[in-house]
């Protein structure tokens, strides 16, 4: 298929699949007094699930396609655009058209790049076609391609982490704010729009997994492999953890990372304790924020909205005048047969922790705890008790000092199967900002 050529003053038509907050948002800008990229480009058609549900924006002037992989078909259309979400079904067989007939693709899904991201840039490369998603990681924040274009190139990215999922960090926030439980913010979040009716995607930690994916196969010049990435959400993290956290200097985050660690690459999603001076220890509410530490820059932080039709939509319009204007690069900053193969990392090898142990409130069950971590060679640095809980299960909070991991994990076992022990313990990493590798 002939692309228009945006030198000579011809439109890029581009369909849109997908009329949801994005979707609608996208349209408003086309809408606009002042034409995105400069009357370059026109919304020729439209996809969605029901044509008849009521929008606060106008449809009525674009062509309407019920299916949208015949959307991503149809020969009119240079530009598709995926805003349908999900990693397979109806979102990966339209871009996969799209692409096999040489239109270029601009999408928010960073479910489908983060586990068929190298099959499709192999696919685009073969026709010639470009993928660009600005807008599947942290919304706003110009993230890709300050990576892409400018940080991966002329430095040496040795870790990106940040706060990816703004339902996880709205939780969170509003748990230490108001000392409500995480069921009680989790069904208001639900209530205003702010969580999806099932949030597993997000207080799982899987979104926030797909997009550090995303990242850590551009920082480090590798094609993206969600499979890869160790994934723990926020839904075991209780009011007793945020409380007892604050009580000694720290806030707990859920925080995506990834590091380049020799020849190997480590990325995971863990809730970290945080202390409070953390770059990452004041964003709240449901921002985003995305810390790059690279060789010569040094560090550099990102904070912004993560969702939302303004910030997100705008991302997409970014990569569409990135794409009429010829600035799309490959999505993953080289061609695929020149990404790196990287192994990955084992799991944290050592660290300082927070353990949470709710036990039977009787003689010497300090003791016991104490004697196994000794035996595993872990050093207790702090200790706390909270005995305002009631009933006869009382709750035991200590912080290690700097361990394996492994030491502490085999002395959790040993101590979860203790018969005083009355739910299973909980175990967190502790980030400083003082330590150079505080958790990994």
């Amino acid at each position: 298929m002939r692309k228009a050529d945006s030198s000579s003053g011809d439109k890029r038509r581009v369909g849109i699949a997908g009329l949801g907050t994005v979707g609608g948002g996208l349209l408003k800008l086309f809408q606009q007094a002042d034409p995105l990229g400069g009357g370059r480009l026109e919304v020729l058609a439209v996809s969605a699930r029901n044509r008849s549900r009521k929008r606060d924006v106008d449809i009525a002037g674009y062509e309407w396609f019920d299916d949208p992989v015949a959307l991503a078909a149809s020969p009119n259309v240079d530009i598709f655009v995926e805003l349908i979400g999900g990693s397979d079904g109806p979102a990966k067989r339209a871009v996969e058209v799209a692409l096999a007939r040489g239109a270029d693709v601009v999408t928010a899904n960073k479910a489908l790049l983060a586990e068929h991201g190298a099959a499709l840039a192999q696919l685009a490369e073969s026709t010639g076609a470009k993928i660009a998603f600005e807008a599947s990681v942290a919304g706003g924040i110009p993230i890709i391609k300050a990576l892409r274009d400018g940080l991966a190139g002329a430095n040496r990215v040795n870790a990106v982490s940040g706060i990816l999922n703004g339902t996880c960090n709205y939780l969170l926030t509003e748990m230490e704010a108001t000392g409500r439980s995480f069921e009680d913010v989790l069904a208001d979040a639900q209530r205003l729009g702010y969580a999806e009716a099932d949030p597993t995607m997000d207080v799982g930690g899987f979104d926030a997994g797909h997009k550090i994916a995303l990242l850590s196969a551009i920082a480090f010049g590798a094609a993206p492999d969600f499979a890869r990435v160790d994934v723990e959400g926020v839904d075991q993290v209780t009011l007793l953890d945020i409380r007892m956290a604050r009580k000694m200097g720290y806030r707990i985050k859920l925080i995506a990372k990834a590091e380049r660690i020799d020849d190997t690459v480590r990325a995971h999603v863990h809730p970290v304790l945080l202390s409070l001076d953390h770059p990452l220890a004041g964003v709240g509410g449901a921002l985003n924020a995305v810390v790059v530490d690279a060789e010569p820059v040094g560090r550099l932080s990102f904070v912004g909205r993560g969702a939302g039709a303004g910030p997100t939509a705008s991302a997409v319009a970014a990569d569409l005048l990135d794409i009429i204007d010829g600035a799309a690069r490959a999505p993953f900053g080289k061609p695929l047969a020149s990404l790196k193969s990287y192994s990955s990392a084992a799991r944290a090898d050592e660290g300082r922790f927070y353990v949470r142990f709710l036990v039977n409130d009787k003689p010497g069950v300090i003791a016991a705890i104490a004697d196994q971590l000794a035996k595993a060679g872990v050093s207790i640095e702090s200790f706390l008790q909270d005995p305002a809980q009631g009933g006869t299960d009382v709750p035991i909070v200590l912080t290690t000092q700097r361990c394996p991991r492994e030491n502490l994990d085999a002395a959790v076992r040993q101590i979860g199967a203790l018969d005083v022990i009355a739910a299973p313990p909980r175990v967190m990493p502790i980030e400083e900002t003082s330590a150079k590798r505080a958790w990994s």
